[in-house]
């Protein structure tokens, strides 16, 4: 009954913003270090941007300076806002769980135990 629905993504013009949400349920993200993931059919998934529980951040070099990761726990509710997008930021992007306590987290997606469905993001003019 852990879930993790994302929602948020779209088509957006090269230089455009979204903001993409990640609400959970069934366990409470305070405990969990979270983080965004994309995915380009037949690519690896990468790791976007991540939080810990202790709020440390962690992004890609690609979106650092772009992208914002934030999270909000009286909503359980994790947030990626996306800026400047580049048609290179077009995939799927998920979000995940992880959990743990302090330090600094994982862009790696390995270790990451929950998952959500992903929702798509289109950057093209």
């Amino acid at each position: 009954q852990l879930q993790l629905v994302e929602s948020g993504g779209g088509l957006v013009q090269p230089g455009g913003s979204l903001r993409l949400s990640c609400a959970a349920s069934g366990f409470t993200l305070d405990y969990y270090a979270i983080g965004w993931f994309r995915q380009v059919p037949g690519k690896e998934r990468e790791g976007v941007s991540c939080i810990s529980s202790s709020d440390d951040t962690n992004y890609a070099n690609s979106v650092k300076g772009r992208f914002t990761i934030s999270r909000d726990n009286a909503k359980n509710t994790l947030y990626l806002q996306m800026n400047s997008l580049k048609p290179e930021d077009t995939a799927v992007y998920y979000c995940a769980a992880l959990r743990a306590y302090g330090g600094k987290c994982t862009l790696l997606y390995w270790p990451y135990d929950h998952w959500g469905q992903g929702t798509q993001v289109t950057v093209s003019s």
